[in-house]
């Protein structure tokens, strides 16, 4: 094969979808198994909606996911520049090559004169394709149009025959040409079109392969026109399945999250988030669910991605993060949980005043205890905050259940006793010393185990009781169920 060459091209004008993040995933990973390079090239033309902060999020939201790539911004390249903003004199160029080659022309007609036009061949039963009159211009005529009337420039279509595109995904497309008129490659605004400068940079940037999504094989006969036009030669294209929300119709908010950063901010790993967007709409071809970085570079090819649409499944992510929560390295979770400690301010001001090889060896220990109940990054934090603070409420139907009984206040005062005397205060002896006092009362263990769980988190489920006990120490241990008895006692 050829020195593969791929691209990504984003708009700046919204932030990086996981459509446009698995269009990116499967062009990266088709580089790094080819031993290719992955180009990100900008489509800023579009002054009006793009921004700088839209910029910079797909920036980050790439880095977050450890999609790099080989040319481009912040990278730089022999191909540049990569903002195609900054590339309109070649644009201009190339169409007046086209011009004075005779492959394309000035168009002088308004938009009421093209709408009118349209009009007369819908009631003669004809396609609402533009006539082409002004191909048929004298040189005087053009001269004096262009002197007070604002023009585009269109290219000189085939009227007759096909144009095929050979998608790698799909096979071979055919498109009747008598389907295209002389479309539009510069815009009155001096702007190309978006198919024009595509094939433009994509050629000059020697791209080989343009993996998209779907959506854009429409686009595809027109770009194959306008290279050959130009004289370039013709990338092969594959066109990847679009991804449909459960009830089959197109991906939007309220199917929830949209784009990367938005899973980044609901507590999302980038290596789940990469599995299942490798798995949607491409298929290893055996019964893989959980594939790393390297795994799905080996075992990525074209030919396996689907023709059909993939389906949007949130659980399935949500599954998929709690399997890596579960398996990652238990350093690794904690640097990616601090962030939503932090935001949430959860960690009590004696712990974040810890310098932090303490701060986080003990965030360590707490991750530990809760990470194989939780599904995300967000849950790790919202699971362990009893763990940091004592002002937190107690579950009600678990008040009810274990605080409302007539022994309850007995109890509490006993299990106070018991433990204020444990020595070491230890997971073996805390658990002998319990299982003891279930004996002396004649109560089963879970009459003892539960309400101290209430009465320590607030909870009525969570992490090994002893573990928690043994973790927040005897002194935070005992205030707390004096707090509980001091609740029975109110009420």
């Amino acid at each position: 094969m050829t020195d593969v060459r791929v691209r990504f091209a984003p708009s700046p004008t919204g932030e990086l979808h996981i459509g446009g993040a698995r269009t990116t995933l499967f062009n990266w990973l088709f580089a790094r198994k080819h031993g290719g390079k992955m180009v990100l090239r900008i489509d800023d033309t579009d002054k009006q909606r793009s921004s700088p902060e839209f910029l910079k999020t797909i920036f980050t939201s790439l880095n977050w996911l450890g999609l790099d790539w080989d040319e481009g911004p912040e990278v730089g390249g022999e191909y540049g520049p990569y903002f195609q903003s900054e590339r309109l004199e070649i644009y201009h160029s190339e169409a007046q090559r086209l011009i004075k080659e005779g492959k394309a022309y000035y168009c002088f007609c308004t938009p009421e004169e093209l709408q009118a036009e349209k009009e007369e061949r819908r009631l003669q039963g004809l396609p609402p394709r533009y006539s082409g009159k002004c191909r048929r211009l004298s040189p005087e005529e053009r001269k004096e149009k262009m002197a007070g009337q604002s023009f585009v420039i269109r290219i000189l279509a085939p009227e007759e025959g096909q144009t095929i595109v050979d998608d790698l995904i799909r096979g071979p497309v055919v498109f009747e040409n008598d389907l295209f008129d002389d479309f539009i490659i510069m815009k009155s605004d001096g702007l190309p079109t978006y198919n024009f400068a595509s094939v433009i940079d994509d050629a000059k940037m020697e791209i080989t392969h343009v993996i998209r999504g779907e959506e854009h094989l429409s686009n595809t006969p027109r770009q194959q026109i306008i290279a050959r036009q130009l004289g370039y030669s013709i990338p092969r294209y594959a066109h990847v399945p679009m991804i449909l929300a459960p009830d089959h119709t197109k991906l939007s908010k309220r199917h929830g999250a949209t784009s990367v950063h938005e899973y980044r901010e609901m507590g999302i790993l980038p290596e789940a988030l990469i599995n299942y967007l490798a798995l949607l709409g491409w298929s290893p071809g055996e019964d893989r669910e959980i594939m790393s970085m390297d795994e799905l570079i080996d075992s990525f090819s074209l030919e396996k991605v689907s023709k059909n649409p993939a389906i949007y499944d949130l659980k399935k992510l949500i599954w998929l993060n709690g399997h890596y929560l579960r398996t990652m390295e238990l350093e690794t979770i904690v640097l990616r949980a601090l962030p939503f400690f932090e935001k949430d301010d959860i960690l009590s001001e004696k712990v974040a005043s810890y310098q932090e090889k303490e701060r986080n060896r003990i965030i360590e220990k707490v991750v530990d205890l809760v990470r194989d109940r939780v599904k995300t990054l967000q849950e790790v934090v919202e699971a362990s905050d009893y763990f940091f603070r004592d002002d937190f409420a107690y579950n009600p139907k678990g008040v009810e259940k274990h605080f409302r009984h007539k022994n309850a206040a007995g109890i509490l005062d006993e299990i106070i006793k018991t433990l204020s005397q444990v020595e070491p205060f230890a997971v073996a002896t805390i658990k002998e010393e319990l299982e003891g006092l279930s004996r002396r009362l004649n109560v089963s263990l879970g009459q003892i185990n539960l309400p101290v769980r209430l009465a320590v988190t607030g909870r009525t489920m969570g992490p090994d009781l002893l573990e928690i006990i043994s973790f927040l120490g005897r002194d935070e241990v005992l205030a707390r169920l004096k707090r509980a008895k001091q609740l029975l006692i109110q009420s």
